[in-house]
């Protein structure tokens, strides 16, 4: 293919395009449990909510989880979220705006820290697939940053894909860190799995709708 000339999106899964808050929040919860914490609300997991997640349970905890601990909370959590991730849908409008962007003449992706190999079919059941260039999951263990994987993503894209002509929309205070280390712009939606206060300390565009997510992917790249 020839030089990349029109905008990208690289889309976050869960928490954008999935609408899984009350399947992640129960998730943590039967993880928390197996420590004996109590659970918290959607408000809490919010406020408290980082990466990597062994520092998110560091701050219920007030320690780091011991290696051991972090494994059985990590099943317990992944085990958990599978049998619940089926009652979620797509956030409201998602479909749409995948078809727009894409009716527009510009090319989008995905990208998200959920194992790939339970990504691609999930997102695959929802018809949406054919939307995007590439589906990416996360190939290795959970917990880390997104960065790594973004440069990666986009380095399988590249000559399709300008970085400078590139926004990330997600949800955690990551998605932009994960943006600037590849050049990248970032717009983050306060519907997932970080506050409006904690995202806004970033310093990047913070929307409450998908809609006006990408309308501001719009405005960064004519910029």
């Amino acid at each position: 293919m020839g030089k990349a000339t029109g905008a990208h999106i690289v889309w976050d899964w869960n928490g954008t395009l999935f609408h899984d808050n009350t399947a992640v929040v129960g998730a943590t919860n039967a993880a928390f449990a197996e420590l004996g914490l109590e659970p918290i609300t959607l408000e809490q997991y919010r406020a408290l909510y980082c990466v990597p997640i062994p520092k998110f349970y560091e701050r219920l905890l007030g320690r780091l989880p011991t290696e051991s601990e972090w494994e059985v909370m990590d099943e317990v959590f992944h085990r958990y979220y599978a049998e619940h991730r089926t009652r979620c849908t797509l956030t409201e409008g998602a479909v749409e705006l995948l078809t727009g962007w894409r009716s527009a003449g510009h090319s989008q992706s995905l990208l998200s820290m959920y194992g790939h190999e339970d990504l691609v079919p999930l997102v695959r059941g929802f018809g949406i697939e054919s939307h995007f260039l590439r589906v990416d999951g996360r190939r290795g263990p959970s917990g880390g940053s997104k960065a790594e994987h973004m440069a990666r993503h986009l380095s399988l894209l590249a000559g399709r894909v300008d970085p400078e002509r590139t926004v990330v929309i997600g949800d955690a205070a990551d998605d932009a860190v994960a943006a600037r280390y590849t050049g990248a712009r970032a717009v983050l939606y306060t519907g997932g799995s970080h506050s409006r206060e904690s995202l806004e300390k970033v310093g990047v565009p913070v929307v409450d709708t998908l809609h006006e997510a990408v309308d501001e992917a719009r405005r960064l790249v004519r910029g």
